[in-house]
């Protein structure tokens, strides 16, 4: 089909003999003729990749139920620009530091930057290809940043987020992920314990948001600055922690790296532990509030997700069950406005709580129930004692670079919206539109200007019962038109 050309048989497939230039190393990766390659491992590990992948969506709808009505826009679009943002940043230097290199405890190198030299080879220690292995990390490493979005929310310039985490991947995540998962990272030559990214992920997520939110300062709500907004998209907040318990089979199955009993344990480890937690944190609330809220629900599955991963594929069953019962009681009064950092930082949507707190207390349990150093199967506090050491460091190194890189962005970009744009709404101020039909309230009258859903519903049974005791005793406001003064347009 190319003129003049000369074709060739290669497997039994004709082609043009243009392809005889290409190495052979290329010629081998074109016809899936890895050595050593297993097709099932392989394709369990691009199912984890596309599960991992759909998280950050979820997380997005998680988000966006949770804030007030006219920046849900603007905080679902924090995490989606981090698949762009984080994966070009992943791709370009960050898979090369974390990664590359020999033996190096803090850091790599620039080995393998651009993804230099990696087709047609197979991930050291696995049976899939170095390539797939780097796509499935990619998708820990576009989550990560997208969680802190959670802790801003509905003040900080957009602008001001992507350079923010474009920075914050270079200098935070890659360090910590090499510690853990890298070759010669310090965390794992001292033996420390992190299946799926309790220390990676969650805390030094969680951390950062805290440090950032801190400096970003708190929002104004149009009235009282400590005044708490309830979600105004309980159906977002279900669907999104839906679809991220979903995308968790991937998340800590698929760090086993193959398809084998280990990602079969992790994975079962990843739904008791969610749903001990869930039924823990309905039945404290019901003491507690006398109610089961959805939203709390579905909080307490996610927090016992946090808590699991760390230990996912290194605890039994049984192990699984007491981590996410006992994580949810631990984390649960994390939640509480009476707690210290709600005073220090404006955390808008409780990401310290929910996944620093929580992979905290994952990765201490990690050092009670592992099967092997725990201390439950006799193995001592030697394995407690790292993981307690390797969190305090993790937590630590991130909160001091957070602080270094916010102020270093700080005098060359502004983080923070003008008031205006912050009490009239994100949605139409950074992206030219609502998402409710060009109205800043929901379907579900949220009620825009207070930031509060049950604040409408009780002026609606104000109204309601005044008119009530108005029909009952024929009484009627000064004007004579028998409504009442509560009721609102």
């Amino acid at each position: 089909f190319f003129r003049g050309a000369v074709l060739l048989r290669f497997r039994g497939v004709l082609l043009p003999s243009a392809f005889a230039t290409f190495p052979s190393t290329r010629i081998r990766w074109l016809a899936m003729a890895i050595e050593g390659l297993s097709a099932g491992d392989t394709a369990w590990v691009m199912i984890s990749t596309a599960l991992v992948l759909l998280m950050t969506p979820g997380l997005a709808f998680f988000y966006g139920g949770l804030v007030r009505g006219e920046n849900v826009v603007n905080t679902m679009m924090m995490s989606i620009i981090a698949m762009g943002v984080s994966s070009l940043t992943w791709v370009v230097v960050v898979f090369s530091l974390a990664f590359g290199g020999k033996e190096n405890w803090f850091i790599g190198d620039f080995s393998r930057a651009m993804l230099w030299n990696m087709e047609g080879e197979l991930w050291p220690g696995t049976s899939i290809p170095a390539l797939l292995f780097m796509a499935f990390q990619m998708t820990f490493a576009i989550i990560a940043p997208a969680i802190i979005s959670g802790a801003v929310v509905e003040r900080i310039r957009f602008s001001a987020y992507m350079w923010f985490i474009f920075v914050w991947s270079i200098v935070v995540y890659g360090p910590v992920c090499h510690w853990v998962w890298g070759p010669g990272g310090w965390i794992e030559d001292l033996g420390g314990k992190d299946f799926a990214g309790g220390m990676v992920v969650h805390e030094s997520t969680a951390v950062s948001a805290l440090i950032l939110a801190r400096s970003v300062g708190r929002r104004n709500l149009g009235g009282d600055t400590h005044e708490e907004t309830v979600p105004h998209n309980v159906p977002f907040v279900v669907l999104g922690g839906a679809l991220l318990w979903f995308g968790w089979s991937g998340f800590n199955g698929g760090s086993s790296l193959a398809a084998n009993e280990v990602g079969a344990l992790a994975m079962v480890n990843t739904y008791i532990a969610a749903a001990s937690s869930l039924v823990t944190w309905a039945l404290i609330e019901r003491c507690c509030a006398e109610k089961y809220s959805a939203t709390g629900a579905i909080t307490g599955a996610v927090v016992g997700l946090v808590v699991i991963t760390p230990a996912a594929g290194y605890v039994s069953p049984f192990g699984a069950l007491c981590m996410g019962l006992i994580g949810c009681i631990l984390v649960y009064p994390a939640f509480l406005s009476q707690c210290g950092w709600s005073h220090w930082a404006d955390d808008s949507l409780d990401c310290f709580p929910c996944h620093g707190i929580g992979g905290f207390v994952g990765t201490c349990l990690t050092g009670i129930f592992a099967r092997e150093g725990g201390v439950l199967y006799g193995g001592g506090f030697r394995l407690l004692g790292v993981q307690i050491f390797a969190a305090v460091v993790t937590a630590t190194y991130s909160a001091i670079m957070t602080r270094i890189i916010y102020k270093l962005l700080s005098l060359c970009i502004t983080f923070r919206v003008d008031l205006q744009a912050e009490l009239g709404g994100l949605d139409d101020a950074l992206h030219g539109g609502f998402a409710y039909d060009g109205n800043p309230a929901s379907p579900s009258k949220f009620d825009s200007r207070k930031g509060s859903l049950m604040a409408s519903t009780n002026r609606s049974k104000a109204a309601v019962a005044t008119g009530a005791t108005d029909a009952a005793t024929g009484s009627t406001d000064d004007s004579g038109s028998g409504e009442s003064d509560s009721a609102e347009p």
